[in-house]
């Protein structure tokens, strides 16, 4: 199979599908790798690191979309590559689609065969690859909250540690996953008083045993979150349902309960949001006001650490690519149910039931699909 790796072209994606040690592997399986001009300098890796393990530099991604059998990926196509997808071509990559009609469209458009990292998922129910991006996005969101609250970018002016003979920033974490875990443990690191919110009162008893004494757990409903928000200084939106939209937990009509300068932080945006006045936005223009709260909704949190995010994201994905390669894609279903999870969408028909649902486009199963 020839693998195909573009360089990503979404504003300020320095990321990259596929490590050096990645193209090796897969050329050691007997498959061919392209990689795209400097797709890899973003993350530390040069042209030449591809060439030394036996992969082909191409200069555009015209001859990367139009040579290669699997495209691999970082974030999801764009309105430029839409044109270059060729039908029965397997793209691997994250989608989101529930969050973006225009792109579930265009891919249906496109009859690619559509297998998304964000619904690969384990017997257990856990996402592979989804999991080192959100414990990334986790880490980052307290980080990013805590920039924000200076009042020099907008915010309250709150230390969110606080210092002796002062109270330290609250912080609300709605959704106690992978990402809401992350940022509770750095934001309880930090010195802050951290309250997760969950609707899961077996995640909650676990995480109160596990977390440090400045981190409350509460049960995820609209009264308990209003008495929050009064409080707070800092929400992260951390609530995931994979391959659907995220429900919002905060309407604008809240927003009046929280104080002018407070911030809000959601890592759901990828796939919706959680919070009602999000939409996306990009580390160029990372921020926007509501009622007087700061809003920061970058859809694509771990390009600002390429170098981080790009290798604990290959980890996880390249087994699988490996797998689809050796097996080529209809086997790799069959075989594989985390494989069989991940497709979203082949020949213009969807295979996952979110997805769907979210758009009320018609659902096949993908057993009606792939006999």
């Amino acid at each position: 199979m020839l693998i195909g790796v573009p360089k990503e072209i979404k504003a300020n994606e320095n990321r990259v599908a596929l490590l050096p040690v990645g193209a090796l592997t897969l050329i050691r399986n007997g498959h061919k790798v392209v990689v795209e001009n400097n797709a890899g300098v973003g993350s530390g890796f040069s042209d030449e690191d591809y060439k030394t393990v036996g992969a082909e530099i191409a200069s555009s991604p015209k001859e990367i979309f139009s040579a290669a059998d699997m495209i691999m990926k970082v974030k999801e196509p764009i309105e430029q590559e839409y044109k270059l997808i060729k039908n029965g071509q397997i793209l691997f990559t994250y989608f989101h689609f529930a969050a973006n009609k225009e792109l579930t469209e265009a891919m249906m458009k496109s009859k690619c065969i559509a297998i998304a990292y964000e619904t690969v998922q384990k017997a257990d129910k856990s996402l592979p690859l989804l999991i080192p991006m959100s414990e990334v996005a986790g880490r980052m969101a307290p980080q990013e909250g805590a920039k924000y609250l200076e009042q020099a970018m907008g915010g309250r002016g709150i230390l969110l540690g606080g210092v002796p003979g002062t109270g330290p920033a609250e912080v609300m974490v709605l959704g106690g996953g992978i990402v809401g875990t992350n940022a509770a443990k750095i934001a309880a690191g930090l010195g802050a008083k951290v309250t997760i919110f969950d609707n899961n009162l077996y995640r909650l008893r676990y995480l109160d045993d596990v977390m440090p004494k400045n981190v409350t757990t509460m049960m995820s409903n609209e009264y308990y979150i209003r008495a929050g928000l009064s409080k707070a200084d800092l929400v992260i939106g951390a609530v995931l349902i994979p391959g659907t939209k995220a429900p919002k937990l905060v309407t604008k009509e809240m927003l009046k309960i929280m104080r002018e300068g407070s911030v809000i932080v959601d890592v759901s945006v990828d796939q919706g949001g959680c919070i009602e006045t999000c939409h996306p936005t990009t580390h160029e223009n990372p921020t926007f006001i509501v009622d007087g709260v700061l809003h920061y909704c970058v859809a694509n949190m771990p390009g600002a650490v390429p170098h981080t995010s790009t290798l604990a994201l290959t980890n996880a994905t390249l087994p699988y690519a490996v797998e689809i390669a050796n097996k080529g894609y209809e086997a790799a279903i069959k075989t594989n149910l985390e494989i069989k999870l991940g497709l979203n969408m082949i020949d213009g028909k969807i295979t996952y039931k979110g997805v769907a649902e979210a758009f009320d486009f018609e659902y096949h199963s993908v057993d009606s699909v792939i006999k």
